[in-house]
């Protein structure tokens, strides 16, 4: 099976985690902190706070900027339902904003969402297409939000060669297994405000300090989101490599990019030149035509050992969603989920891999298409 994104692990991985694995810290020692200096050069900003999930880092994230009950964010509905159930554990309302056809959420509709109880805006860089950052940020500085970016999948993506990550009060990063790079699971807080990036360390491990000798104090109420220093041994062992694993995924996409131009049964999400993508997703959005036989083609690529998956269904379509806020209906947003479809797209592939791809997906296509003529 060619999944459509997986991690690449190799023996420098393996080599970084067995040493780590034979230190003297397992966890809470300096190969915590030399990972969160080498993200932080990597990305130009100057704090980095790891914890052991990007959900966890949401939620911190959330806890950060006071958001309580009474309060809303805007998001997408258009990602993983991390991004707003971490509002709502903290008694928030999240309020979805419809989107682009790029998947990205339409900035052009965001002002008309605020209200007096906004606090955050929340959008997230989807498939690793870099969203217009400067213009979401003008609009938070003009009503005084804040703005955090959910960047999950963008690690490495660029605009005018500027990394995701700087821009916003807080920009959060995935290290899960698919992940541009991987820490097994884990996540990251980017920001250049230093009382944010202290109050995350004390969130993460407890709110608790040390004093002196044996003596510590809880000054606030926090969890156990820690990142282990085996699991910052391997990031520090992938982050070496990131750049090498876009190119890769780079090379993927483009030469999909030129193979589907002239199809007729689907559409492909052209990436700006200012920008550069993570490629953690390649979706393709099918023609309307068969948006009823969707089913139909995932079921016979996954035979034919082409892992396709669908990202991703809206957040507010969830039972959980709709007990607890009611229906919804956001147009872009159901058409692009009854259109898109991610093909294989990742640094484990050759272009013999691709090849296989494009050639069983656009017969997978006629077969459908010929029978329902």
């Amino acid at each position: 099976m060619i999944p459509y994104s997986r991690q690449l692990i190799e023996q420098c991985d393996i080599d970084a985690v067995v040493e780590a694995l034979k230190g003297d810290f397992l966890t809470g020692g300096k190969t915590v902190s030399d990972f969160e200096e080498a993200l932080a050069h990597y990305l130009g900003v100057k704090h980095v706070c790891v914890m052991n999930s990007a959900t966890s880092c949401l939620h911190v994230a959330y806890q950060m900027i006071g958001l309580k009950e009474g309060d809303e964010i805007i998001t997408t509905p258009l990602t993983f339902a991390a991004t707003s159930n971490t509002a709502i554990q903290c008694g928030a309302t999240p309020l979805f904003c419809d989107i682009k056809y790029d998947g990205n959420i339409d900035d052009r509709k965001l002002e008309a969402l605020i209200t007096p109880r906004t606090k955050a805006i929340v959008p997230v860089d989807f498939g690793g297409n870099p969203l217009p950052i400067q213009t979401i940020k003008a609009l938070c500085e003009k009503h005084r939000l804040f703005l955090i970016e959910d960047a999950s999948h963008a690690l490495g993506s660029a605009i005018d060669g500027t990394k995701v990550g700087t821009i916003a009060d807080m920009t959060i990063f995935s290290f899960h297994a698919i992940k541009p790079i991987t820490t097994f699971e884990g996540g990251a807080i980017a920001t250049n405000n230093a009382a944010f990036y202290e109050k995350a360390k004390l969130l993460r491990s407890h709110g608790i300090v040390k004093k002196a000798l044996w003596n510590s104090d809880m000054i606030i109420l926090g969890e156990n989101y820690r990142l282990s220093d085996v699991a910052c041994a391997l990031g520090i062992s992938q982050l070496k490599r990131l750049d090498a694993f876009i190119e890769k995924r780079t090379e993927i996409a483009h030469y999909y990019d030129e193979r589907f131009a002239q199809t007729p049964y689907f559409t492909t999400i052209a990436i700006d030149k200012t920008k550069k993508s993570s490629y953690h997703l390649y979706p393709i959005l099918l023609d309307q035509s068969l948006w009823c036989s969707k089913e139909e083609l995932f079921t016979a690529l996954h035979a034919k050992g082409i892992g396709v998956q669908v990202h991703y269904k809206p957040i507010y379509q969830f039972s959980y969603y709709k007990e607890r806020f009611g229906e919804l209906r956001l147009p872009n947003t159901e058409d692009f989920y009854r259109a898109e479809l991610s093909i294989p797209c990742h640094q484990g592939m050759s272009l013999e891999d691709a090849t296989y791809v494009a050639d069983t997906l656009l017969k997978e296509i006629e077969n459908i298409k010929g029978c329902t003529r």
